[in-house]
C-alpha cells in the first residue's frame, strides 16, 4: 500500500523543512557533544548522562526519519489558487456557532498540519470534514462522539 499523501500549505511545508534542518545541522552537533562529554566520564554502565544523551538522540533521529516521510511525501496546496466558492483545503473559513452565538475562524488544513489550538483544523477532523465543500450561508450539522450534534453557519470563506 502506497503511503498516505500529507497534505500541506507552503507556511506548513516551510516549517516542517526548517525543522528538519534544524535538527540535521545543530541538535545532531549539540546530541553528539554531550555523548562525548558523557564518554569522558569514564564508565559508561551507571552514567545517566550518557543513557540521557543516547536517548535523546534516539528521539532526534526518530523525528528526522518521521520529517523525511513527510516531506517525501507531501502535496503542496497554493493558498492562492484555492477556490473561495465553498470550503476546501487551504482556505480559511468564518463560521457562526449557532448553539453559543459566537464567531470561529478556522484554517482548513492537511492532518500534518492540524493545531486547533492555533485555528488550523484537519481536513479529516470531524468539523473540517463536514465543512469541505459548504458554501458561504449554508449550516453545517456536525455529529459528536458524546451524542449530541453542533451547528455552524459558514459566514465567509477567504484567504
Amino acid at each position: 500500500m502506497p503511503d498516505k499523501k500529507n497534505i500541506l500549505t507552503y507556511n506548513g511545508l516551510k516549517a516542517l523543512e526548517d525543522e528538519l534542518q534544524h535538527l540535521k545541522l545543530v541538535k545532531r552537533k549539540e546530541i553528539a557533544e554531550k555523548i562525548k562529554e558523557a564518554r569522558a566520564q569514564g564508565d559508561l554502565s551507571e552514567n545517566a548522562e550518557y543513557d540521557s544523551a543516547k536517548d535523546e538522540q534516539g528521539e532526534i533521529e526518530a523525528r528526522i526519519v518521521e520529517l523525511e516521510k513527510i516531506l517525501k511525501n507531501a502535496e503542496v496546496i497554493d493558498e492562492d489558487e484555492v477556490d473561495l466558492s465553498m470550503v476546501s483545503i487551504g482556505c480559511k473559513v468564518r463560521l457562526y456557532d449557532l448553539e453559543f452565538e459566537e464567531e470561529l475562524d478556522y484554517a482548513i488544513v492537511g492532518s500534518t498540519e492540524a493545531d486547533p489550538l492555533k485555528g488550523k483544523i484537519s481536513n479529516e477532523s470531524p468539523v473540517g470534514a463536514k465543512l469541505l465543500g459548504a458554501k458561504e450561508g449554508d449550516i453545517v450539522e456536525i455529529d459528536l462522539k458524546t451524542g449530541g450534534t453542533v451547528k455552524f453557519k459558514v459566514l465567509e470563506i477567504h484567504r
